[in-house]
């Protein structure tokens, strides 16, 4: 399944997601934000539990800043998995 999610407080502006129905991520796509970076925390997402994702970037800041990408991706692939279970 495909979702996308706006991000709050970062210079990335979208989260778009695609999960298979075991939670696997299958692609990650962070539009906006810092590219390289991003594309490397995508590359690396691949082929990883949602939940796994999650435990490892939830509450990671950037700067100043209360959150950061990777806590953006966080929080949308939980939005992601509650949609999951509501189908």
């Amino acid at each position: 399944m495909t979702f996308a999610y706006p991000n709050q407080g970062t210079c990335s502006r979208m989260t778009k997601i695609e999960l298979a129905p075991d939670h696997t991520i299958e692609s990650v796509e962070v539009v906006g934000g810092c590219n390289g970076n991003l594309k490397g925390i995508a590359s690396l997402l691949k082929g990883m539990k949602a939940e796994d994702a999650i435990a490892r970037m939830e509450g990671v800041t950037c700067g100043p800043k209360p959150t950061s990408c990777p806590d953006q991706i966080a929080k949308n692939l939980k939005k992601a998995l509650a949609a999951m279970e509501n189908q």
